[in-house]
């Protein structure tokens, strides 16, 4: 998809997909409404060429970015660190200021592609690792609440949480989870002595 309000620079951009083996092409003026477009049309890559982006227009072009969370290279003419630190943050693969040649369209779209595929799998990493250590704080809390409540030790607590987790054919933390909830049920209110 080519994100363009010039026929003239979506023409280059069109002949260097066309040369690098890309067929399918489709070029939207960047006109209101056309995020939600883009969107139903879900491309794999988006090109933006903005000649001298005002801040009003590189904001709504991001926009593009924020929506799809696809590989997005945008050519401009002028910038400044501003401009490139907005187009970056909202996840820009590529930025090129002045540099829109016919022969530059397939490294600088290969570039965004594998730019967007590295974040995407540290993105992706991030959220796993943030999981688990969701996943262990509530492990921890689990065995914490029997250790104390039963006086066990840590392993044995561990133990009776993965018998119980086994036992019922359901995930360990789930389990946890659902003794956490127990646990906070049945403690006495806050004040209450008895």
């Amino acid at each position: 998809m080519i994100v363009d309000d010039s026929g003239l620079r979506a023409t280059i951009l069109e002949d260097g997909l066309r040369e690098a083996g890309f067929t399918d092409i489709t070029s939207v003026p960047p006109q209101s409404g056309f995020v939600a477009r883009l969107e139903r049309m879900a491309p794999d890559v988006v090109l933006i060429n903005l000649s001298n982006p005002s801040r009003d227009a590189l904001e709504e072009m991001l926009m593009v970015s924020r929506a799809l969370e696809r590989p997005i290279a945008m050519f401009v003419d002028q910038s400044d660190d501003a401009m490139i630190g907005a187009a970056v943050d909202a996840g820009v693969s590529a930025y090129v200021v002045d540099g829109l040649r016919k022969e530059r369209v397939r490294p600088v779209l290969e570039l965004a592609i594998r730019r967007f595929n590295a974040f995407a799998k540290m993105r992706s990493d991030l959220d796993e690792a943030r999981a688990a250590l969701a996943e262990r704080k509530t492990l921890d809390r689990a065995k914490a609440i029997l250790m104390s409540s039963r006086g066990l030790t840590e392993p044995e607590a561990y133990a009776m949480l993965r018998t119980a987790a086994m036992n019922q054919g359901r995930k360990l933390v789930d389990v946890a989870e659902a003794l956490i909830s127990a646990s906070a049920l049945l403690a006495p209110p806050d004040g209450d002595t008895k």
